[in-house]
């Protein structure tokens, strides 16, 4: 998969679902810090795969910035399914990073995806430029201290919203020497068009969290508009966003 080997966890038995997780991310943190709680979803009867994306976590990858952009794990993602589920449509759920690529997966493949779950929609269009300059900061800062500075730059700064609410800290789960390649993938990427999006004739459920200007509801409540089949909701707690795990198992238990 130009010069990447894909990490997955594959659990329960069903229908197969996949999560992606957010920037220097991983598969598991979200769940290990307490934010996310997708036992719901096995519960229910699906076969869940937590993906590492390229570069992230056991997943390798190359010193590339374009090989990070969301268009280019999207078109990751759908080297994939075609190992995983060459017929069968698929379920997916996105954070952050994630929602980019799988949104970007499906406005060029709609018909491999059953149904999509966008959670915390990132900086998108008109947000997007100053998100974009702090990554190239902070890869400017990665460049020379590695993913160690860049912890310290997040422990320095508050935590907004929801996520003020969580225990752990940031921490950075990508390699020394992709992290600079991979912060300035983040730089140069966006959502797609809107023109591509509107009418996604993919059911898409939308769950964003309350003051987080790195993921503003703003791109929420724009996802929601152009999206037609699409439901919305804002968690407005730690506790709304850990209840997201039996939202997301009712919507992907809908036929």
């Amino acid at each position: 998969m130009r010069g990447a080997r894909l990490r997955l966890d594959v659990q329960g038995e069903g229908r197969l679902v996949l999560y992606g997780h957010g920037l220097m991310s991983g598969r598991w943190a979200m769940e290990e810090s307490g934010t996310f709680d997708w036992s719901p979803i096995v519960a229910a009867g699906h076969r869940l795969a937590r993906l590492d994306w390229r570069g992230h976590g056991d997943s390798t990858g190359t010193a590339e910035p374009d090989h990070y952009t969301w268009s280019a794990l999207g078109t990751d993602l759908l080297a994939l399914l075609d190992q995983l589920s060459p017929e069968a449509q698929v379920d997916a759920i996105g954070c952050s990073m994630g929602t980019g690529s799988i949104l970007h997966a499906a406005a060029t493949a709609p018909d491999r995806f059953r149904r999509i779950v966008l959670t915390a929609p990132p900086t998108a269009w008109e947000t997007r430029r100053e998100q974009g300059a702090t990554y190239e900061r902070l890869a400017e800062i990665a460049a020379t201290g590695g993913a160690t500075a860049v912890e310290r730059v997040f422990a320095m700064q508050p935590t907004q919203g929801v996520l003020a609410e969580r225990e752990s800290p940031m921490r950075v789960n990508v390699s020394d020497d992709l992290l600079p390649a991979l912060l300035l993938g983040a730089a140069q990427t966006d959502l797609p068009d809107r023109e591509r999006l509107r009418g996604l004739p993919v059911p898409t459920l939308i769950l964003s969290w309350a003051g987080d200007p790195s993921h503003p509801v703003s791109t929420g409540e724009a996802l929601h508009d152009l999206i037609a089949d699409s439901r919305y909701h804002v968690a407005q707690s730690l506790a709304d966003v850990r209840a997201w795990g039996g939202v997301v198992a009712d919507f992907l238990s809908q036929d």
